[in-house]
């Protein structure tokens, strides 16, 4: 197989859920922690491929959903402060914390804005010297190396005016909490490989 059209090959495909469901032991659900495997599962029709029997939900694989409110909130409060930008994720502008949200704060006058990397709120905080500019940093394993190479980064244009409100969450931790409920049984977990790998 080389990338994309092999895995559409229909004759491929119906041969891999056959032999799925000669594999298959019985009745199992398997979690997918990743929003993006959410989406492809969807639109691609996986669960249909799928034995009778074998559930796929999802778990906890999107970083907004597992943004806690607390860490919301504090970063909210920072949008208080004069001359204070606070930088974020557009996926993040509509999460409620407990009193507001992004939206909210900015429609009460708080300067909010979305980038689409922490970089670009580093550079950002180049272009605006005399205001503070903050960058909530969400998601997990994935998206941390990007949120560290911005604090690199400012660091090295000696930047006294960009901070990062970290909220990051491991993807062990996560999983971990889950299943120790006990109100989770799973069979098995569907991983993102480059999540796992880190």
């Amino acid at each position: 197989m080389k990338y994309i059209d092999e895995f559409r090959h229909q004759g491929l495909v119906q041969d891999l859920a056959r032999r799925l469901a000669a594999l298959a032991p019985g009745p199992a659900t398997v979690m997918e922690v990743c929003g993006t495997h959410t989406m492809a599962a969807a639109r691609f029709g996986l669960k249909s491929l799928l034995p009778p029997g074998v559930q796929l939900i999802s778990g906890p694989g999107c970083p907004v959903c597992v943004t806690a409110a607390s860490d919301l909130d504090a970063f909210l409060a920072l949008g208080s402060r004069p001359d204070t930008v606070l930088t974020s994720f557009g996926d993040m502008l509509r999460i409620p914390g407990s009193h507001s949200s992004l939206e909210g704060q900015r429609a009460q006058g708080a300067d909010v804005r979305v980038v689409y990397s922490p970089l670009d709120a580093v550079e950002l905080a180049r272009q605006i010297p005399d205001k503070a500019v903050v960058f909530f940093g969400v998601g997990f394993e994935t998206t941390m190396p990007a949120t560290a190479m911005a604090i690199r980064l400012a660091a090295d244009y000696s930047l006294n005016n960009f901070s990062v409100l970290c909220a990051h969450k491991t993807m062990p931790a996560a999983l971990r909490a889950l299943l120790a409920s006990g109100e989770v049984r799973v069979a098995g977990l569907l991983l993102p490989g480059h999540v796992t790998t880190i």
